[in-house]
């Protein structure tokens, strides 16, 4: 298929990328979407006369072309949903973007990929944490998205240009501007360690609806979405809300219950929208990457010697996987009250660590 096709197909007015899609599907291509007469295209299932007369009507391919000039010249990549080069997180979202418009180095299919995302409100105390959380996750060779908007999103893009971790930011509007332009060093920082995203074509505003479409490709990109401070109507509720219906994991740091911008993060923890997380070392247990850093090194850890009868059941029954609390009790053929107390001290003792769900692990 012809990029400037493409190009042309996500132009069309009242056809959103789920149903150009469709339209792929049933015609082969996006050529064959253009060549398509008025009896072809009223066959395919819900295309109605509104979005029919759209396509046939249409003057996007002549728009296509004067933006296909300004991609080739700025040397902006176009990440088609079908080509290799395409995110596969993103892919597998039901919503996600036809095409995609992205300068910079990072590699978006990368094996480790972590948003972090906020209020525009930032306090000291959520500066501190994306300092502290890139910091801890710099060793676990991972990628940072971000929004690239006020408080939160910069301290995130800022603090991992600090530590040298690669970051993207996924803009609301086209790769001709920054938003906010305060940002504009920054941004070509990033370009360098990094880059920057879009769904947008140049010339695209930054207008309000677009930022919710922007936080789909935060959600659906990433391995797992952490809210390091949010009010209760912050567009990083969005961001969780979408990363949740992608089943993403979703995280938040907890905050005093009368701080505004801590609002949001617990209002996430208490309805079961998040898992808490009190320090970033958390997130590297949540997501086993110790595990899996332990394995690619060999590295064996030592069991104390004087494990009780009932703490070696548990241990032999968790060396395979993570294990719910009830399945261990099955395996251990340990009474609830023997068992919770045999895993609190091996908790204490660092041989387990305790997962949201009531799930064990041996660290």
């Amino acid at each position: 298929m012809s990029l400037v096709h493409k190009i042309a197909l996500s132009l069309i007015k009242g056809v959103g990328p789920v149903f150009a899609k469709n339209l792929l599907v049933h015609f082969g291509s996006a050529e064959a979407v253009f060549e398509a007469t008025k009896e072809q295209i009223l066959k395919l299932e819900g295309i109605g006369k509104l979005r029919t007369n759209a396509i046939l009507n249409t003057d996007a391919l002549k728009e296509a072309e004067k933006h296909l000039e300004f991609i080739k010249k700025h040397a902006i990549e176009v990440m088609f949903y079908a080509d290799e080069n395409y995110p596969k997180r993103l892919r597998n979202c039901y919503d996600a973007p036809l095409l995609l418009y992205y300068k910079g180095t990072a590699n978006l299919n990368h094996k480790r990929i972590v948003s972090i995302v906020g209020t525009r409100n930032a306090t000291n105390y959520g500066k501190l944490l994306c300092k502290q959380l890139v910091e801890v996750l710099k060793p676990y060779d991972v990628i940072i998205m971000s929004g690239l908007a006020h408080g939160i999103d910069a301290a995130a893009h800022k603090e991992s240009l600090n530590f040298e971790v690669p970051t993207v930011g996924v803009l609301g509007h086209g790769l001709d501007r920054i938003y906010p332009a305060v940002h504009k060093a920054l941004t070509q920082k990033m370009v360098h360690n990094g880059g920057l995203l879009t769904e947008f074509l140049p010339g695209t505003n930054p207008d309000r609806e677009n930022f919710p479409k922007r936080n789909r490709i935060i959600a659906g990109i990433s391995d797992v979405t952490i809210v390091v401070e949010a009010s209760i109507k912050g567009g990083a509720l969005i961001t969780a809300e979408l990363a949740n219906s992608y089943n993403r994991d979703v995280y938040a740091f907890p905050g005093r219950v009368n701080d505004e911008f801590s609002e949001g993060c617990n209002f996430l923890i208490k309805t079961n929208r998040a898992g808490l997380i009190n320090h970033p070392r958390d997130l590297i247990y949540y997501l086993g990457w110790d595990d899996e850093e332990a394995k690619n090194t060999e590295i064996q850890v030592q069991l104390p010697l004087n494990l009780s009868k009932d703490e070696q059941q548990i241990v032999s029954a968790l060396k395979d996987n993570p294990t719910h609390v009830d399945d261990l009790s099955l395996k251990t053929n340990l009474p609830q009250s023997k068992l919770v107390i045999a895993l609190l001290t091996l908790e204490m003792q660092g041989v387990l660590v305790s997962l949201p769900g009531k799930i064990y692990k041996l660290t």
